[in-house]
């Protein structure tokens, strides 16, 4: 098992991408602290637990730093460290920049980048004190070449991959390695919901031809988590099917 005994927190673990992470961690091994307001995130820790696994779910929101702390301070507290933090939660908020509101920007901008500095920043005195730690950062390949609409997500997602490259330089002598994964269009309920038509014209941009499922993505997540990549840090890893060739 690659994270045999690990402690891991995924955020934003109750669906899609993030339940893929906190399911396969949990057949690697680690034991699972899923952070979600979404209250289906209950009975994924449920059924993970009745399956073997070892697995909590906490209705802890990113962008709420005393809760946040409070929820760091526990889990290093019952289970003596922190190894991995998985910053995954997010949101979209998709409009033309003419049309986009001040509402819709800070939303985005509040979860999808702030969320990841507050988790990070609660984290980093467990990682420091066992000298030794993985960040790994939902990105987007949106953040690598833009996207139509998508002015405020392709903003975090830039902003979140150049974090983790300063992250790169504060943390690393401490052990603690920071990188993103970029994905593409990957099968969670968001795309489920996107007309045949309109899904068409995306794989037309993807030259494997098809869209991701959640668990081709945590397989990413896996590895940068791991010791393998224990000389990786400052990096993005793009699995998108080649879009961002």
């Amino acid at each position: 098992m690659r994270l045999k005994d690990k402690i891991a927190i995924v955020t934003g673990g109750a669906r899609g991408i993030g339940r893929a992470i906190a399911e396969l961690f949990v057949r690697e091994g680690a034991v699972v602290i899923m952070m979600d307001i979404l209250p289906e995130g209950k009975a994924v820790a449920e059924a993970i637990v009745s399956s073997g696994g070892k697995a909590e779910f906490h209705a802890v929101s990113v962008t709420d730093k005393p809760a946040v702390a409070s929820l760091f301070e526990q889990v290093n507290n019952r289970y003596g460290r922190i190894d991995i933090l998985i910053n995954n939660a997010g949101v979209t908020r998709d409009r033309t920049l003419e049309k986009m509101s001040e509402e819709e920007w800070d939303t985005v901008v509040e979860i999808n980048l702030k969320g990841v500095f507050i988790c990070t920043q609660a984290v980093i005195p467990y990682m420091k004190d066992n000298r030794w730690g993985r960040i790994v950062c939902a990105a987007s390949n949106v953040g690598l070449r833009g996207n139509f609409g998508q002015t405020n997500y392709a903003a975090t997602k830039a902003g979140i991959i150049a974090m983790c490259k300063t992250w790169t330089l504060e943390l690393g002598k401490y052990g603690i390695t920071a990188n993103a994964v970029a994905p593409g269009p990957t099968m969670t309920d968001m795309v489920k919901q996107i007309p045949q038509e309109h899904l068409n014209v995306i794989l037309e941009s993807v030259p494997l031809k098809m869209v991701a499922e959640p668990e081709d993505i945590a397989y990413g997540y896996l590895y940068l988590a791991s010791e393998e990549a224990r000389f990786v840090s400052g990096t993005c890893l793009t699995i998108d099917g080649g879009m961002s060739r």
